[in-house]
This record gives C-alpha cells, structure tokens and sequence, in this order.
C-alpha cells in the first residue's frame, strides 16, 4: 500500500542533494544539518525512537550554534522570464495534490487513505518537476540548487512545525490537556455552552500563541476541551469542532513571533525594518476572524 514510505524516501532525497551541494560549497554548518533531516527521512524506522531523538538534539546544536547562514545575494543567478506560462509548472502541485486526495479516496487497497493528502501533494511534487525537466531542459542540479537557495534562507526554522507538532502529542501524552481541562470546568459556569466555545476557541488561539502551531496545540485543547465538553457533553459533531477549532488556533499563528517561519523567516527575507511589521500587520485580521469562527462554533453545536 502507497503512504508515507513514498512521501519520506522523495523528501529524505531531496534535504540529502541539499547536503551534498551544500558541501560542495563549502556550507558545512548547512549541509550538516540538511544531511540529519535525511537521515531521519530515509532511515528513522530503523534507527528508533532513541535515534530520532539523538537526531533531533543535533539538529538543535547545529541550529543553535549560529553558523548556519543564508545564501550571499552574489550566489544567486538572475534569470529573465520567458512568460507567464513558466508557472504552469507550480500549479501543478496544487491541482494534482486536489485530484489526487478526491481519487484516492476510493482507492483503499492502493493507497493509504488516512496518507492520500500527502501521496498526491508528492506526485504533485514529482510531477511538476518532470515538466520542469522535459519544458525547460535545465542542468540536472538546477532545480535542487534552488531549492538550497530557499531551504537556507529560511534556514532552521524550516522545521520548527515538525518540532512543535512533536510539541503538542508529548504535552497530550503527559496530561496537560486533563490538567488545563480541571481548571477550564472550574472557570466556566456548569452547562454553558457559550462559555465552553469560547474556552475552546480562545483556549486554541493563545495555547498556538505560546507553541507556535495550531497542530501542537490541537492535541491539548482537544483533551481538555473539545472531546470531553463539546463533544462528549454537548454532543457536537467531532469533525467540526476539530475543523473550526483548527481555524481558531491558525489565527494564533498570525499573531506569534513562535511562528517564527510564517513571520519572522519572511521579515528577514523582504529585509523589513520592523521584524515584527507582519504580525502587526496580520492582527487586525487575525482577532475578527477569531471571533467569528468562535461564533461559527457555536451556531453549528447549538
């Protein structure tokens, strides 16, 4: 069955040709640590949990240490545009990541429905790029040579969902959604259903605040909230309150230098001089929308 033994194997390629190129460039801090994220994409099954945890702690030092650095502007080759059909190419990934997650659906028995999402988005991936090759004819590198260009602009932070993801399921195996949901029963008024929306909703706005990704805190709020109040005690439908509570906790991350590769990774790279200019930008956006998808909960459970 296709799923994530396709999706890791393309991926641990791809951060592998990144090291080897930064190697080549004398990028030693750079291609150390691309050369750690593919060893855990190709081979994390086989070395184990205490591996991947060797891994992740020399991502770290590596990322800590300050020599990472971005490209030199000198580094980088200006190509004219031929027209606007070059981005035909990139609208690929997204139209087969869509067809793709509709077909296989209905295909159980090839491809891993709970992966479906991730399959296609990856022969989206692989796809465009064969176009890319047979339309363009570029050197066999060149498209990897870019993607370097932009994997380290954004340098570490390119993995800090994963990380805070990873976040989010040790704080719900430790107990700290039990622990927020004893002090959230004792805050809100028994039965109130408003009340418990908004405990939620906001509850998903500040916890992405504090952790940087909606999906790190999902898991907390969950257990604390959703399954236990909405869920189980109001007998709201699962899929929307982990659907609109997803919304509620995205609109955190407008607000959060946590999420530092959606607000901090592009003031760096626009080169702003307020490196907090698209936070500020994102809030008058971020607290309506909040509100409103707190009102939205609230209409489809009562």
């Amino acid at each position: 069955m296709i799923g994530l033994n396709i999706v890791y194997p393309v991926a641990g390629a791809t951060f592998l040709a990144f090291a080897v190129l930064g190697a080549r460039g004398a990028r030693w801090s750079n291609a150390a640590f691309h050369l750690l994220l593919a060893v855990s994409l190709l081979f994390g099954d086989l070395i184990g949990d205490v591996g991947n945890g060797v891994l992740v702690l020399a991502l770290t030092a590596v990322a800590a240490s300050g020599r990472m650095r971005a490209r030199r502007t000198d580094d980088i080759v200006p190509v004219a545009p031929r027209n606007a059909w070059l981005f035909a190419p990139a609208l690929v990934v997204p139209a087969t990541a869509l067809v793709g997650t509709l077909l296989f659906k209905h295909m159980p028995s090839i491809v891993d429905p709970r992966q479906g999402t991730l399959v296609a988005l990856t022969l989206g991936v692989l796809i465009a790029l064969a176009v890319c090759y047979a339309w363009l004819r570029p050197a066999p590198a060149a498209p990897f040579r870019e993607g370097l260009r932009l994997i380290d602009d954004i340098g570490w932070a390119a993995v800090l969902p994963q990380m805070l993801a990873s976040l989010g399921a040790v704080f719900a195996v430790s107990g700290v959604g039990e622990v927020v949901g004893g002090l959230v029963s004792h805050t809100i008024p028994h039965g109130s259903l408003i009340g418990a929306v908004i405990a939620y909703g906001l509850g998903m706005a500040l916890f992405t605040m504090v952790m940087g990704n909606a999906f790190a805190a999902f898991p907390v709020m969950a257990a604390a909230i959703g399954l236990p109040l909405l869920v189980n005690g109001f007998g709201a439908d699962p899929a929307r309150v982990a659907a609109i509570g997803m919304l509620a906790g995205f609109c955190g991350t407008l607000m959060t230098p946590m999420a530092a590769n959606f607000n901090l990774v592009p003031a760096a790279l626009l080169d702003l001089k307020d490196r907090w200019g698209v936070i500020k930008a994102q809030i008058p956006t971020a607290l309506p929308l909040l509100a409103f998808n707190i009102l939205l909960l609230w209409l489809v459970i009562r």
